[in-house]
């Protein structure tokens, strides 16, 4: 079963309606609780969707990150081959014979490929740190996030259990698990 908060929320919203408007006047401390009721619903209906963005973009920019690794590896397989092939060219050409100049050429290209091959390895590897300084950043955000949706949630169960009870004390305790929230919703793109 597919646990969804918005859905929840509003369910606990008509439950608290329906027993809010059973009397014939209006209940001051009913109609308080159906008002907070709601706005915890509204509230833990977006922690919970920015909860899913931010899973999503921790698990993009960590994927991101897995790619410009193999980049970066590449380009340092590439650094090492053209050393090898440098220093081969570089033996031969110590040998001397007809082709000398031409594998000093080759040693010097080959010493230009791999100042290449390191400057793209070094770069990638800078992107890959970046995003996954990045992923760490969405994914505490997602921490922070469910943490607040919960309190949210706990609120709303709270408030209706104080419908049912009539119990002022349940429904104070209910808001602060929705201030509790709030200060959890903040504190994710505050870090």
């Amino acid at each position: 079963m597919v646990h969804d908060p918005a859905l929840d929320a509003h369910e606990h919203t008509e439950h608290a309606a329906h027993a809010a408007h059973g009397g014939h006047e209006p209940d001051p401390f009913m109609s308080r609780v159906t008002i907070t009721v709601a706005a915890l619903a509204v509230l833990a209906a977006m922690a919970g969707s920015l909860e899913t963005v931010e899973g999503g973009r921790a698990l993009g920019a960590s994927s991101e990150a897995v790619l410009a690794q193999d980049k970066a590896t590449d380009s340092w397989n590439e650094f090492q081959a053209d050393g090898l092939k440098r220093r081969m060219y570089a033996i031969a050409a110590d040998m001397g014979g007809a082709h000398t100049t031409d594998y000093l050429k080759t040693v010097k290209d080959e010493g230009d490929k791999q100042t290449k091959d390191r400057a793209k390895a070094t770069e990638n590897e800078t992107e890959r740190d970046r995003l996954l300084g990045e992923s760490t950043t969405h994914e505490s955000r997602h921490h922070w996030l469910t943490g607040a949706a919960t309190l949210f949630e706990i609120g709303i169960a709270m408030s209706t259990v104080a419908i049912i009870t009539r119990r002022q004390w349940l429904w104070l305790a209910a808001t602060a698990f929705g201030v509790g929230g709030i200060v959890l919703l903040g504190s994710a793109y505050m870090t």
